[in-house]
Formats: C-alpha cells, structure tokens, sequence
C-alpha cells in the first residue's frame, strides 16, 4: 500500500499543540465521521467516491452547529432573565 498523501492520523507531539481544526474536529463530536472522510479520500483519491462519508460528516457537524446556537441562545435567555 502506498503511503502517498496526506498523513491524516498524525500524532501530536510532546510539546507542540494540536491543529485548530483536529481541536474543533474533536470537540464537535464527529471525529469519527471525519476521519472516514479521510479515510476514503486515502483509499480512493477522488472525492466522488466519498460522498456518503462526506454528506455524513455534513450531517454531523450541521447537527452540532445547531445544538451550539441553541445552548448559546439559552445561556443569553438566562443572562438576561437575571439581570
């Protein structure tokens, strides 16, 4: 197998900070899906043949967006129901 590409699971080092978007990724909870993402683009290298790994990742991260906008819209509805 070829080790051409990207090296998507790469490790953080001792000492050296993780990637803003593998932060975000992880704390998203669709790590998973994005790494499938990743892991069909490596096998395939055509993103054509990944579209159900994408609309999935999609999917997720549209899902998590949505639960943040609401979790920020009920911090700042009882922000100011106790001023």
């Amino acid at each position: 197998m070829s080790t051409q590409g990207h090296t998507w699971a790469r490790q953080v080092k001792e000492g050296e900070e993780e990637d803003p978007l593998d932060q975000l990724i992880s704390r998203s909870g669709c790590a998973a899906s994005h790494y499938a993402v990743q892991e069909c683009m490596a096998q395939h290298q055509d993103w054509r043949q990944c579209q159900p790994q994408v609309q999935a990742f999609r999917d997720c991260m549209s899902e998590q967006q949505a639960r943040r906008r609401e979790e920020l819209q009920r911090r700042k509805e009882q922000g100011s129901a106790h001023s």
